[in-house]
């Protein structure tokens, strides 16, 4: 198998017509986002295991500058 790397597929990509360069740059666009909303949904998970389990502490802003600048 042949290993490519981002340069090799972008100069690939860039002989490509114009149309189908756009319709890769929308199709990554949209994984990225997908990406992004799934990092953000496992974060979330987490929170809410943490706050379940009585692992979160609540407070003000200034709570948390605080204990922030006190580690």
């Amino acid at each position: 198998m042949q290993i490519m790397t981002v340069n090799s597929i972008l100069q690939n990509i860039s002989l490509l017509p114009p149309e189908d360069q756009y319709v890769i740059a929308e199709i990554l666009s949209k994984r990225v986002c997908e990406l992004r909303r799934n990092r953000l949904a496992l974060r979330a998970q987490e929170a809410e295991e943490n706050w379940k389990s009585g692992n979160t502490v609540s407070g003000s802003a200034a709570d948390l500058m605080k204990a922030v600048s006190d580690d």
